[in-house]
């Protein structure tokens, strides 16, 4: 026999998830977004350590607003792997796994740090 208590509405877009949930999979989102951005800033690096001329012109691209962005936006991810990674690692020794509520806590406390460093690395790259 068939369970009537099975849930009927399977839409995603109508189901809200928790805070843990957000910062678990943007966690991810942002390994995988860093992964790629890696092979760009390897390559800047590399032309600017080639020569007088590769540096000048990693240089000059980075008065582009396009480059700008694209640094900005692998710091970024950088960045807010790095603060839910840690907040990973101290869950794993045992610290804010008892409960829900600690859980909860630490996912914001991990998104609002990550928040304030990524303003921290756009004044950096912007001002």
């Amino acid at each position: 026999m068939a369970n009537n208590k099975r849930p009927t509405n399977l839409d995603i877009g109508t189901m809200r998830l928790p805070i843990t949930a957000y910062v678990s999979i943007l966690h991810r989102v942002s390994g995988v977004a860093t992964f790629f951005a890696l092979a760009l800033l390897l390559w800047l690096l590399d032309t600017s350590l080639a020569s007088e001329q590769g540096f000048s012109s990693v240089k000059s691209l980075f008065n582009e607003p396009l480059l700008k962005f694209i640094v900005w936006g692998s710091l970024a991810a950088l960045a807010y792997h790095l603060v839910a990674g840690l907040r990973h690692l101290v869950m794993d020794m045992g610290i804010g796994e008892e409960t829900f509520n600690s859980g909860r806590l630490s996912a914001w406390l991990a998104a609002g740090v990550a928040v304030i460093t990524i303003a921290a690395i756009a004044g950096w790259i912007y001002l």
